[in-house]
């Protein structure tokens, strides 16, 4: 069975993107989950192709793309939504210009790893009422939009988005997702450190859709009190069965700690504790 290629996230104590690669070749590690969050992973940085290229067949990695965790094609303001269309359709143009490094360094298709948006929500004095839930069939047709986008601008490219489980999916997202899978160009990422903290309420809908895994942040956590981004060791998840699931579909893995310390730290328990793992 091929083995897991393990990556890195990008790191806020590093500055720049250099001092992330340093660190994810002095760790042996394949990849970079480039940020959008970050200012230094903006639009305008991802579009440089060539720069990124260069930086990175430098080291012998390649890079997948985490969109920003605010993005909401489904913002009731089409304004807004259309900035969000146009940011994706944008980064989908500047993920094909680096598959040549996951041809030459790694394996599979690119990654766009994406978060849903919860919307609004509207507190009344016995309960909260999200309007994505009131409004469900403007919801769907948003995102249905955006489903059909990204077909259309993915094309034939090896190249697929993947939805990730933050805080607990609500129902009106676990619909949209569903019609996100109808298309082979979108799958799940599963946060595993994220799916501990909220005690495992998405676990169900991960199973069920198990066959469409295409990515994974690995991190360790705690159960009670929810804790997650741990160094592996320090939390209580079994690691090991969650990467056998990875491994046995093939995913991609992101080591998704919150600083260095704790990503070498990872590191190290990987080497001692799954050889299966694609580290140098």
């Amino acid at each position: 069975m091929e083995p897991i290629s393990f990556g890195m996230p990008t790191l806020v104590e590093n500055e720049t993107l250099d001092l992330n690669i340093r660190l994810c070749r002095r760790l042996g590690l394949k990849f970079i989950e480039l940020n959008m969050n970050f200012p230094e992973y903006q639009l305008e940085q991802l579009e440089d192709g060539v720069k990124l290229t260069r930086a990175a067949e430098e080291a012998g990695i390649y890079y997948t793309i985490h969109l920003d965790e605010n993005l909401n094609p489904a913002d009731f303001n089409p304004l807004v939504a259309q900035a969000y269309l146009e940011t994706v359709r944008r980064t989908v143009t500047a993920a094909k210009k680096l598959l040549p490094l996951i041809d030459r360094y790694g394996n599979g298709p690119m990654i766009l790893n994406m978060h849903l948006h919860h919307g609004v929500h509207i507190t009344l004095p016995d309960r909260k009422v999200q309007l994505y839930e009131r409004d469900h069939s403007r919801y769907m047709a948003d995102c249905r939009r955006f489903r059909d986008l990204c077909r259309e601008w993915i094309g034939g490219a090896p190249l697929l988005i993947a939805v990730e489980n933050t805080d607990g999916f609500r129902t009106y997202e676990k619909d949209a997702v569903e019609m996100f899978l109808e298309y082979p160009c979108f799958g799940l990422t599963w946060d595993i450190g994220h799916s501990a903290a909220t005690g495992e309420k998405d676990l169900p809908f991960i199973m069920a859709h198990e066959d469409r895994l295409v990515h994974f942040h690995i991190h360790d956590g705690t159960y009670r009190p929810p804790r997650d981004h741990l160094a592996a060791g320090d939390g209580e998840i079994d690691l090991s069965a969650r990467l056998g699931v990875a491994l046995s579909h093939h995913c991609r893995c992101v080591l998704e700690t919150k600083t260095s310390h704790a990503l070498k730290k990872t590191v190290e328990w990987l080497h001692a504790n799954f050889p299966e793992g694609n580290l140098a």
